[in-house]
Order: structure tokens, then C-alpha cells, then sequence
């Protein structure tokens, strides 16, 4: 006899009361991954996959921390330059300004570190991460992101 999903109490915001959700839905609701068996090839694509989002909003500020003379983007590349953002979800009032003001500490502190290894100003760096920015190579290379083309 199957088992099934197992359930558990939780409280699903705007509801009084917690209520039976399975456990697939919480993890989900609560942004966590699970992995449940050793990591290899073949669930390694599945979770490169589930990860890549994360690495690709901060690859240009992975590739900024790199050794200045070793900073390179080939030819095809495409850097993108963005503010940092939050997930939006349902929370209460208090736990989301708590959430804005550290989402605010977070860009600052990114700000000033973009500033300082590109030499350019926090201003214009500020600016330039009020929207989505996709730069080729050699436009990298101009801003102050990479060294030299690969």
C-alpha cells in the first residue's frame, strides 16, 4: 500500500488557521531545495538547471571579483549589469519592510564594489543598475567589468 506525499501544518499566508499542505508545496513555498540522494550525473543537469538563474544574475559581479588581469569575456559573450532584486511573495508587513531594507543594504554594498573596481562613479554605476544593461565584450571591456577579449 502507497504511502504518498506526507503532509504538514502549515499556515498559508492570509489564512487564520494551518492547514494539511504536502510537503512538496511547503519546500516550494519556502524557496528550499532538498536533495535527497547523492549528487551525480545523472541528476546533475536537473539541478544545474533549477540553479543556473541564480548564477546568471551574478555573473557580472562573479566576473568583476575576478584577479584584474585575468578578467576575460570571449567574443560571443553577453554581460548583463541589474540591481539586485527580491522574490515577491506574500508577506506581512513588517517581515517586508525588514526584507526592502536589507534588499536596499545589498545593492548599496554592490554598488560601491562595482564602483570601485571599474572607476567609474557610484553615481553612474547606480544609474546604470536602474535597469537591465547587456553589454558585448568589448563594451565590458570599456565599462571597467573585463580586462581583455578571450
Amino acid at each position: 500500500m502507497p504511502i504518498g506525499v506526507p503532509k504538514v501544518p502549515y499556515r498559508i499566508p492570509g489564512d487564520e488557521e494551518a492547514t494539511w499542505v504536502d510537503l512538496y508545496n511547503v519546500m516550494y513555498r519556502e524557496r528550499t531545495l532538498f536533495l535527497g540522494q547523492e549528487i551525480r550525473c545523472e541528476i546533475t543537469n536537473h539541478i544545474t538547471g533549477l540553479m543556473v538563474y541564480l548564477t546568471a544574475s551574478m555573473a557580472s559581479f562573479i566576473l568583476l571579483g575576478g584577479e584584474p588581469t585575468k578578467r576575460i569575456a570571449f567574443p560571443h559573450a553577453r554581460i548583463m549589469l541589474h540591481q539586485p532584486a527580491s522574490a515577491y511573495y506574500r508577506a506581512r508587513t513588517p517581515e517586508f519592510l525588514l526584507e526592502v531594507e536589507e534588499l536596499h543594504k545589498v545593492r548599496e554594498m554592490i554598488t560601491r564594489v562595482y564602483a570601485l573596481r571599474t572607476g567609474k562613479p557610484f553615481w553612474v554605476v547606480s544609474e546604470d543598475m536602474e535597469r537591465d544593461v547587456f553589454m558585448s565584450a568589448d563594451e565590458a571591456k570599456a565599462y571597467g567589468l573585463s580586462i581583455c577579449r578571450g
